[in-house]
């Protein structure tokens, strides 16, 4: 018999998938949603769906929940662990329990590890095992990081997450597929590659985390594998425990005029400007930040701006206002003040200042200027010799002397760190577009490896 029609709604930007499970009666449970739902709902409406139940893996680090959101505007029931101890109305699961969905059951699994309260929901039919949502416990290649909760506690929850994994695919059927949240491109410590969703079979063949000879090795492995991860993650659990507000209305990017972002600035609202990173070079607000709107955006919003100043935005007419809303709800960036109206050519027009940056092909690059802002991981992978290198939320902190030239890989992420870099005031910075592949094809010269 085939199983539930499962639909996955990726989030590129953010490397996590969530779950929309058809019931089979116009009813349906969401797995692990965020608070941006402009997909489930479209996905939703696309299969004649309601949203009966949403479950919870997790306290999220990376994401605000739109499981509140569901349960205001459909009735959905929100599942989630017992130990997550949530100041929202829920039903509290723990190890064992089972949902009754209308012909299906999901039943959870205490799987700690990622965070203490991880529960995973195995989906099944009578008793057989069609699904199991893993969260952040048992991902494709992998497993995600324990290190959200404090330092002191990394190894304890390296240590349970190694006898969840094992739990996982002791207890499971081969042929269960396993869909987890975290996925390629999650900083929750998702490995490269292509496959979101798996089997336990696969896992065991493959991940070569369950190949570790045993707890130790396993807990080495897993925590060498842990790069630097934004700093929103630091609060976005509480918040989710909590429950973030419920949206009474559509949000709205409020037109300002030139008066009332002057005032805005001046009393403290960080200035981003979300235009193609060559436009906000040419010309922009003095002191803006530059992060353009792609599907990165929430994430290098959420990790750079305080979350406690108001946001003041810089867009062109053809870029969506509605997806710079959801991509800072998302993760928790509330105080978006509204939007410069007409833009940088009103802006102007109104004698306000503009700033520029130079920008430089890859292949001018000069070496002993170069600043390298790609994680530590990228630059590990291949940069360019005498490079040196910053993780672009920390190129503040470096120590800095003389003309700078910021290069990742292709010219967002450069044009970001040059960006606060002069807003910090370091007044002869240079953004590289491309990245150390094309220095080295055009200079063919091999990139170096290593720290």
């Amino acid at each position: 018999m085939a199983g539930p029609l499962i639909l996955p709604l990726v989030d590129e930007g953010l490397g996590n998938s969530a779950y929309l499970v058809d019931l089979g009666d116009g009813r349906a449970l969401a797995v692990d949603p965020s608070r941006d739902l402009r997909a489930l709902h479209e996905s939703a409406a696309k299969h004649g769906l309601i949203v009966a139940y949403t479950a919870e893996t997790h306290l999220h680090a990376d994401f605000l929940t739109g499981s509140l959101q569901l349960a205001a505007d459909q009735g959905a029931q929100v599942l989630g662990s017992a130990a997550g101890h949530r100041l929202f109305d829920h039903r509290g699961l723990q190890e064992g329990d089972e949902v009754d969905l209308g012909g299906l059951t999901l039943r959870s699994l205490a799987t700690p590890g990622h965070t203490p309260e991880h529960l995973s929901y195995l989906l099944l039919d009578g008793r057989a095992q069609l699904a199991v949502f893993t969260g952040g416990s048992l991902i494709v290649g992998a497993a995600a990081r324990t290190d959200l909760a404090g330092e002191e506690n990394t190894e304890t929850l390296a240590r349970a997450q190694y006898r969840s994994l094992h739990r996982l695919v002791a207890e499971l059927a081969d042929d269960t597929l396993v869909l987890p949240t975290h996925g390629a491109g999650s900083f929750c410590s998702a490995p490269p590659g292509a496959a979101r969703t798996t089997t336990i079979g696969a896992q065991k063949a493959t991940n070569p985390l369950l190949a570790a000879p045993d707890e130790d090795a396993f807990v080495r492995a897993l925590l060498d594998s842990f790069g630097s991860y934004p700093a929103y993650f630091a609060r976005l659990g509480e918040l989710n425990r909590r429950g973030p507000a419920v949206l009474a209305d559509r949000p709205v990017l409020a037109p300002l005029t030139v008066g009332q972002v002057t005032q805005l600035r001046e009393a403290g609202a960080r200035t981003v400007d979300v235009r193609p990173f060559t436009q906000f070079a040419a010309g922009h607000l003095p002191g803006a930040l530059s992060i353009e709107l792609r599907s990165a955006f929430a994430t290098w919003l959420g990790w750079l701006a305080d979350p406690t100043r108001p946001v003041v935005i810089v867009r062109n007419p053809d870029q969506d206002p509605e997806e710079i809303l959801w991509q800072a709800l998302k993760v928790g960036v509330e105080h978006l003040a509204g939007e410069v109206s007409g833009g940088i050519p009103t802006w102007q027009a109104a004698g306000g200042d503009v700033h520029s940056l130079p920008v430089i092909d890859a292949a001018q690059a000069d070496p002993t200027r170069l600043v390298d802002i790609r994680q530590r991981s990228e630059f590990a992978a291949g940069h360019i010799p005498g490079a040196r290198n910053a993780e672009l939320a920390t190129v503040t902190t470096a120590r800095l002397a003389g003309p700078v030239q910021t290069i990742c890989g292709h010219g967002q992420r450069a044009a970001t760190a040059a960006s606060l870099l002069a807003a910090c005031g370091y007044d002869d910075v240079s953004i590289v577009t491309g990245g150390p592949g094309d220095w080295s094809t055009a200079h063919g010269t091999t990139l170096e490896a290593g720290a």
